[in-house]
């Protein structure tokens, strides 16, 4: 399963396991987290942890991060939606065009 998630958090410069998807999120947290990225146009892709039982207990291993949603960054585990709402700022520097000291003239 290691390697697994490996590739998978390796190919993706975000990607959130979330309960649901991001169009149909399935709890509170994963939606909140859904919302942060959206409102941040941040590209991002999305697993279902519901939809794989070997898939959610893999990455409670995977991440020694036992809730959801888990949000990866560069192949790196971020954090989940606490983390991800107080480190919002951050994330504005995944935006695939970064703001500039002109556009704000």
């Amino acid at each position: 399963m290691r390697e697994t998630l490996d590739k998978v958090v390796g190919a993706h410069k975000v990607v959130l396991f979330m309960k649901g998807t991001k169009d149909f999120p399935q709890c509170g947290f994963s939606h909140t987290v859904v919302q942060i990225l959206r409102s941040l146009d941040v590209p991002f892709e999305t697993l279902d942890v519901l939809s794989n039982e070997a898939l959610r207990q893999g990455l409670k291993d995977y991440s020694s991060w036992p809730t959801f949603p888990q949000l990866y960054i560069d192949g790196e585990f971020f954090g989940g939606c606490d983390i991800t709402l107080s480190q919002a700022f951050y994330l504005l520097w995944l935006k695939p065009t970064h703001m500039t000291v002109a556009s704000c003239v």
